[in-house]
Parts: structure tokens; C-alpha cells; sequence
């Protein structure tokens, strides 16, 4: 039994790599939930600035007036221009939100069993970014779902990834929205594009 027991490593202390491993999770579930914050934070900018009530963006934000009230006066004398929320844009934070809204109508049209689901998955839970190398791996694994699944996903999906691939191939500048960030850029298009495609197909079962 000794010479058995001897074959196993012995540890005395964590390793840095054993450390990493155990708080790897943690880190991710503290991050997401610090940009989740910000996130939120910014959306009561925007909401405030679409001229919303106070109280009504509490009750969306399940946050207390008082503490939404203390958000919109931090940042009350800040210019809100223009918010733009048509669908057709062609910034990359809009388009990347345009395509993970996709992605993730096409993982549920599929019942999770889509290429793509394990990335928006990821991308959900503030596991993955969505930067250029995760821009291009959901790209691919939209194509592979698209083309294996044609016949059980409705027309819009595919024109729509194909307006979407046509825009990121183009390079554009930003849009000119100095105070609303990437991020609340692609949560807006992710939100409208998934709006877009359930009316779409709500049209096509009427008609």
C-alpha cells in the first residue's frame, strides 16, 4: 500500500495554479456582476434621457426611486443626444449586439441543441467577450446553424445574419454617441434585433 500511496502527489500547500483554478469561477461571476452594475447604470442614463419618469425606471430597474434619483442627478447635467434605436446601423458595438440576439433566437428556435448555444451561453453569463476572435467563432457557428438547419429556421434568420455579416465586413466609424458605451450599444441591438425577428415570424404565422 505504501509503494500505491507513493505514486500519488503529495501537497503540503496550494499551488498558484491550484489557487487560479478554484477563484477562476468566482472572478468571473464577480466581474459579470460589476459590469452587470455599470450596465444597469447606464441604461438609467439612457432612460432618463428618453425623458422616462424616475418611478417608472425604478420599477423596471427593481431599483428604489431614491437610488435612481441619486443615479440621474450624478450624471443630470451631462448632454443626452439623440438616441437612435433603428435597427439599421452599422457600428460594431450594434452590429456584435445584432448578432448575439440572433444567435440566441436561433439556440432557442433549436431548443439548445445549436451550434451556437454553448457561446451565447458563455457571452450571457459574462464568461466570453464579444471580442473580434468571439465576433468571428459566433460568425461561424451562426453559418453552421443557418446552413443545417434551413429548413426549421424561418427566412428572416438567414437575411438577417446576411445583412449583419455584409456590415462587419465593412469597416465604420463608431456611431457618434459619445455618452452611450459599447456595451449598452449592444444590449439595446440585441434586445431590438430579437424584437425584430419574433415580429417577423409572428407576421409570417398570421399571414
Amino acid at each position: 500500500m505504501a509503494g500505491e500511496e507513493s505514486t500519488h502527489p503529495s501537497y503540503e500547500t496550494l499551488t498558484e495554479d491550484q489557487a487560479g483554478r478554484i477563484l477562476a469561477g468566482m472572478n468571473e461571476v464577480i466581474r459579470a456582476g460589476e459590469e452587470m452594475r455599470q450596465l444597469r447604470t447606464e441604461m438609467v442614463q439612457v432612460l432618463a434621457g428618453l425623458g422616462w419618469s424616475q418611478s417608472r425606471i425604478a420599477r423596471l430597474t427593481e431599483m428604489s426611486q431614491p437610488a435612481v434619483s441619486k443615479q440621474v442627478a450624478k450624471h443630470g447635467g451631462d448632454p443626452q443626444p439623440p438616441l437612435d434605436v433603428s435597427l439599421d446601423q452599422h457600428d460594431p458595438p450594434w452590429l456584435e449586439g445584432r448578432l448575439w440576439g440572433l444567435a440566441e433566437e436561433v439556440s432557442e428556435a433549436l431548443d439548445g441543441a445549436a451550434h451556437c448555444t454553448g457561446h451565447v451561453t458563455a457571452l450571457a453569463r459574462g464568461r466570453r467577450r464579444l471580442t473580434p476572435q468571439g465576433v468571428d467563432e459566433l460568425r461561424r457557428l451562426l453559418e453552421a446553424d443557418l446552413r443545417a438547419h434551413r429548413a426549421q429556421l424561418p427566412g428572416s434568420h438567414r437575411a438577417a445574419y446576411d445583412a449583419i455579416g455584409r456590415a462587419l465586413d465593412v469597416p465604420t466609424k463608431a456611431a457618434a454617441t459619445a455618452t452611450t458605451s459599447a456595451s449598452v450599444r449592444r444590449t439595446l441591438a440585441r434586445q431590438i434585433q430579437r424584437d425584430h425577428l419574433r415580429e417577423d415570424a409572428s407576421g409570417s404565422t398570421r399571414n
